[in-house]
């Protein structure tokens, strides 16, 4: 059967994007932030995962306020760049897994969570800047992603948005979807977005250092504590946007010890700040079999 054998934890901050598109990685600014993703991209070349359910918020690419669900999970045999006022990022379109995607969609739904269903959507940077950080530059017309992704597209721009708790609760729905899919497939589940940034106001800059190293402490020992903080929380601790990161708790909700199997092993944790006025963390734990 197909098995959630990681989940990965990233930012997904467009800057990020625009260094490796444009050759600044080697910069003194940008090369932090790299350095902390090359134990991931020697990682996962080791795992070479089947599919990726890639968890990400749209900047308004593919929804706009005429549509805003607050689940959407992309069904498509592929998906283009999209064009985020700039140009498509030079990466290659996006690979879906359709029947995996369809299996997750049928199962989450009959298990009470109101999924919209995508065939179409453009992905941006919430989306290609996490597969950039794990598997390094591709150029669009030599390369392609080594990996088939499902996509998840999470409201969180628009308030109302869902709750921690919410998001939790459909990693575990998640979890047993792929579990009930029969193909042999080797998973992993993303949550991307965060950590503490916030971009306009009287607060723009905003970065919480210490909120940031306590959640990922927190997302580590005690998910199912954590996943109660109320939305509040997220915006008076880690700024507006860092309500982002109630989509790290869908890929921990999906993992194994919460169903009551082994606690997950910690293979990398990195936190830097700055990165584009944005706290960047990273964390990839992995399920260890029974």
């Amino acid at each position: 059967m197909a098995r959630i054998t990681a989940s990965v934890y990233t930012s997904h901050v467009p800057a990020i994007g625009a260094a490796l598109d444009l050759g600044k990685t080697h910069e003194p600014y940008w090369q932090p932030v790299f350095k902390g993703y090359e134990f991931g991209k020697r990682w996962i070349a080791e795992r070479k995962p089947d599919v990726v359910f890639l968890v990400y918020n749209d900047h308004a690419s593919a929804f706009s306020m005429a549509l805003i669900p607050t689940f959407a999970i992309g069904t498509a045999a592929s998906y283009e760049i999209a064009d985020e006022g700039f140009g498509p990022r030079p990466v290659p379109r996006v690979e879906g897994h359709p029947e995996l995607a369809w299996h997750i969609a049928q199962s989450v739904i009959q298990d009470d969570f109101d999924l919209t269903i995508v065939n179409e959507m453009p992905v941006d940077h919430g989306l290609t800047v996490p597969l950039s950080l794990m598997f390094g530059e591709r150029h669009p017309e030599r390369d392609a992603w080594p990996v088939k992704v499902i996509p998840l597209a999470v409201n969180v721009v628009q308030y109302p948005v869902p709750s921690g708790r919410r998001c939790f609760q459909l990693g575990q729905a998640i979890r047993r979807a792929v579990e009930s899919f029969g193909p042999d497939l080797n998973v992993q589940i993303w949550g991307t977005g965060g950590m503490s940034h916030q971009l306009q106001g009287a607060r723009a800059g905003l970065i919480n250092r210490e909120w940031d190293n306590r959640f990922l402490d927190r997302l580590i020992h005690e998910p199912a504590e954590l996943a109660q903080l109320h939305a509040l929380d997220y915006v008076r601790e880690a700024g507006s946007e860092g309500i982002e990161l109630v989509m790290w708790l869908i890929a921990r909700g999906a993992m194994a010890d919460v169903a009551g199997g082994p606690a997950p092993h910690v293979a990398q944790r990195f936190y830097h700040v700055p990165a584009s006025n944005t706290a960047v963390g990273h964390l990839i734990l992995e399920n260890l079999r029974d």
